[in-house]
């Protein structure tokens, strides 16, 4: 399998070059432009996991190992493998209205009921949407601007395939959704972008999955995800993530809800040499609600600095954020929790829940909440915890003709069931597979 990729220079050439071969539409060359300029003068986070290691000069900014299909047995042998590996064939018959894939910069595969398609859901890459649909200009990072931080302009810049999704008003999507990623190139950086436009009344659930293989060298997976829910919308946005550990994931995600809508994150993180991802909504509209589950699994050499923000803009706004953390080895988690009510925003209610489990001695955690109320007419509540696991419970599994892994993994799932119940279940499915397997790679 021969793949395309750009020299490792990351210049305002190449950003123009790429325009230009993607056949865009002038604004967005202009864009890309003026995130490039951005990104050179912005700085690295000066928070969280330390990215000194991150050398932008040793990464790929696009590359395409393959050229789209319109049917899974038209694709490469290994991908097919690895695909067939994955269930999403299986997934797409039995429970999805579409399928989208990507590996590395390019959208590979996409399929959509066609009872889904006669409802007038627009279900596009990214490409192709901006492209023939010149409207979209009036949404593309107007959620999340290159301003916001460096790797929000670099993306802007350098951003390649993702997902388009347009849902008419008052139109329920009654099967999920799903796109995966995959990184298939040795240091390439993965920089797809997803727009979910849910107009009012509508609803649509989301599944997005991401993996890569072990290199060598580092990769950067910059995705970003933006959303806008109208009055009265219903949007929920579930991500399953298996990086290897040789991957940088920043990722930027954030919804706009407006009046009544709803917009819901639930996520499971297993991988990844290093993931800051903070997903948040800001809540426009009076009783527009949010719930952000997560979990995520750090284990030796892995710093997973995740959380969530819900920004209360609106009266009578309702915000839930959920995680739990499970660390072994080495492994490092921090729960960054934020929730900020604004003047006007009175009868606004947030509960910030942050539970961890760590199951060896250097396992490390850290739990910053940050609540903010700029009015008295507010309720907001914090709680979090941290234990270790036990021993006594351990030996009791054992002795019931468990193994080492087999019992931890047991109360690990115990642990994060309140999160894995709101996966679908063949994903949840996965995940507690995948739990398994670290568990027995980790102990054995």
């Amino acid at each position: 399998m021969t793949t395309q990729r750009t020299p490792r220079t990351l210049t305002r050439e190449f950003v123009e070059a790429l325009s230009v071969e993607k056949g865009e539409p002038a604004w967005m060359r202009a864009h890309r432009e003026r995130c490039f300029a951005m990104f050179e003068k912005a700085p690295l986070p000066r928070f969280g996991p330390n990215l000194s290691e991150l050398d932008f000069s040793d990464l790929s900014y696009y590359a395409r190992p393959v050229d789209p299909v319109k049917r899974w047995e038209d694709l490469p042998d290994e991908l097919r493998r690895t695909f067939n590996a994955l269930r999403l064939p299986e997934a797409e018959q039995k429970a999805l209205a579409g399928l989208g894939a990507q590996v590395d910069s390019e959208v590979v595969y996409r399929s959509l009921l066609d009872e889904v398609r006669a409802q007038g859901v627009i279900f596009a890459s990214m490409d192709t949407a901006v492209r023939e649909h010149p409207w979209i200009r009036d949404y593309f990072m107007k959620a999340i601007p290159a301003e916001d931080n460096k790797f929000a302009a670099l993306h802007g810049a350098v951003w390649s395939g993702g997902t388009f999704i347009w849902v008419p008003p008052g139109v329920e999507v009654s099967v999920p959704l799903q796109a995966y990623y995959r990184m298939q190139t040795e240091a390439v950086g993965q920089f797809e972008h997803t727009l979910i436009v849910a107009e009012p009344g509508s609803s649509v659930h989301y599944i997005e999955g991401c993996s890569a293989p072990r290199f060598a060298r580092s990769a950067l997976h910059s995705g970003m995800v933006e959303i806008f829910a109208k009055d009265g919308a219903k949007v929920r946005f579930t991500t399953v993530q298996n990086w290897s550990k040789n991957v940088y994931n920043l990722n930027n995600k954030r919804a706009l809800a407006h009046a009544g809508a709803t917009v819901d994150w639930v996520s499971g993180s297993l991988g990844s040499k290093v993931t800051m991802l903070y997903p948040t909504t800001v809540l426009l509209g009076p009783g527009a609600r949010t719930e952000n589950l997560s979990f995520t699994f750090s284990q030796d050499g892995m710093w997973l600095d995740s959380g969530a923000r819900a920004l209360h803009r609106a009266p009578d706004t309702t915000s839930r954020l959920v995680s739990r953390s499970v660390v072994q080895g080495s492994g490092r988690s921090v729960f960054r929790g934020t929730v900020h009510v604004f003047p006007h925003a009175k009868g606004s209610k947030a509960h910030v829940e942050c539970s961890t489990l760590l199951l060896t001695p250097d396992a490390k955690t850290e739990t910053i909440p940050i609540l903010n109320a700029e009015t008295d007419d507010v309720e907001l509540g914090h709680e979090a915890t941290v234990g270790r696991v036990s021993q006594d419970q351990l030996f009791y599994l054992m002795s019931r003709g468990l193994s080492q892994a087999q019992a931890m993994s047991l109360i690990v799932n115990g642990f994060v069931s309140p999160i894995l119940k709101e996966i679908p279940l063949e994903y949840s499915i996965e995940l507690k597979g995948l739990l398994e397997m670290s568990f027995e790679k980790a102990i054995g």
